[in-house]
């Protein structure tokens, strides 16, 4: 496997290790004493002559006071997300929730240069708009890009790792203010960038990712941010309302669902909502709304619902049972997306970063990294040869 040694000229790397000696005010001799090893072999190497292993490169590091990730660290790694954002949003929580973005993308390009990870980016095809009704295109999108994708019409269940792992997007979620439910831009030498509100409910931060997957589908070097109850007064924004409720609800499948639950039923119940909203990871509203928009059901349906004391968490619950899964207004659970969570266990685990360096290049708390390290304390698979990945 390719590291960020790999990506570096010995030449490189010696110099690199030479001026981080001389700025720590350290010797040839201790510094050579650090790594178990003669004066001479650290003179070749600060000179190019010879390749420093990984396990030498960390124990210097460590003398210099310093770390692994900042020696190999590319200045090329450089990703300015708000200038973009101007063109379109003049909003201080914007650009705060940009910045936090920015950071996370450069810290995620720094987590692959430093572990020689190529990320794998699948852009699906762009589908521009076109003259009409924005919400017939976008049904036929969502249609095409479920078979690219080759979903059929299932459920999606995680959205987020489809679009992280299949798609080879920059995903985050992370808390914002209440009123923004999610970012989008591309940068041609990143890819889709998004981030989501973590302080929104499960299945509204999957509406707001499939909201954000149609500008990528569609507008794709348009900038988007998604306010509550951002309106529908453009037809980029009907289209991609339109098209997060037909990738995540495709018409054929609720209506072959509808059919199953509501069978021998004389009329629509809250327990019909809710069993049909779980099924398709959605929201209540979201999953009326769609039923109205189908003629599953009649138009104002939701409204009454609304009127009449709504459709309750504790009803859901009650329904549910142990399936009823973050039906509250929590902070998402995992602080990082799967792919992003698996490469910074193995820096820990190489030794490439510190507790304290994660926490500062993804902008965590100490606490969550913490609790990050335990889960890979009990992973225990490094202790099994037979488990080892072949080189």
């Amino acid at each position: 496997m390719s590291t960020a040694l790999d990506q570096f000229t010995p030449e490189e790397v010696g110099e690199r290790l030479r001026v981080a000696r001389e700025s720590a005010k350290i010797t040839q001799a201790a510094a050579a004493n650090a790594m178990q090893a003669a004066r001479t072999t650290l003179v070749a190497i600060e000179q190019g002559q010879r390749r420093i292993r990984l396990e030498e490169l960390q124990r210097l590091a460590g003398l210099y006071g310093t770390s692994v990730n900042a020696l190999l660290r590319r200045e090329a790694v450089h990703v300015d997300l708000k200038p973009r954002f101007r063109k379109t949003d003049r909003d201080s929580d914007v650009d705060a929730a940009t910045e936090t973005l920015t950071r996370l993308v450069q810290a995620e390009i720094e987590l692959e240069n430093l572990l020689g990870v190529q990320r794998r980016r699948s852009d699906p095809p762009e589908r521009p708009l076109m003259p009409g009704d924005v919400s017939v295109q976008a049904e036929q999108d969502a249609f095409e890009l479920r078979q690219w994708l080759g979903l059929g019409l299932a459920p999606i269940h995680d959205i987020v790792s489809l679009l992280e792992l299949q798609l080879g997007a920059h995903v985050f979620i992370r808390k914002l203010p209440p009123k923004i439910s999610g970012l989008y831009v591309y940068v041609d030498e990143s890819g889709a960038c998004i981030l989501l509100n973590a302080s929104h409910p499960r299945d509204r931060r999957a509406q707001t990712a499939a909201h954000e997957l149609a500008h990528f589908i569609s507008t794709r070097r348009a900038p988007d941010a998604l306010y509550e109850g951002s309106s529908e007064a453009s037809r980029e924004e009907r289209y991609a309302n339109a098209f997060a409720r037909a990738f995540l609800t495709p018409a054929r499948s609720v209506m072959s669902k509808f059919q199953d639950v509501t069978a021998g039923a004389s009329q629509l119940t809250r327990r019909h909502v809710i069993i049909l909203a779980h099924a398709f990871g959605v929201s209540r509203e979201a999953m009326v709304r769609r039923l109205e928009e189908l003629k599953l059901t009649r138009p104002g349906t939701w409204d009454w619902f609304s009127q009449n004391n709504g459709i309750t968490d504790e009803q859901a619950r009650q329904v549910l049972g142990s399936a009823a899964i973050d039906l509250v207004r929590t902070d998402a659970t995992e602080p990082l997306p799967l792919r992003l969570g698996a490469m910074v266990s193995e820096a820990w685990r190489r030794e490439l970063l510190s507790e304290g360096q994660i926490a500062r290049l993804l902008g965590l708390d100490r606490t969550d990294v913490r609790e990050l390290v335990d889960t890979w304390d009990d992973d225990g698979g490094e202790a099994n040869a037979s488990l080892r990945l072949p080189a």
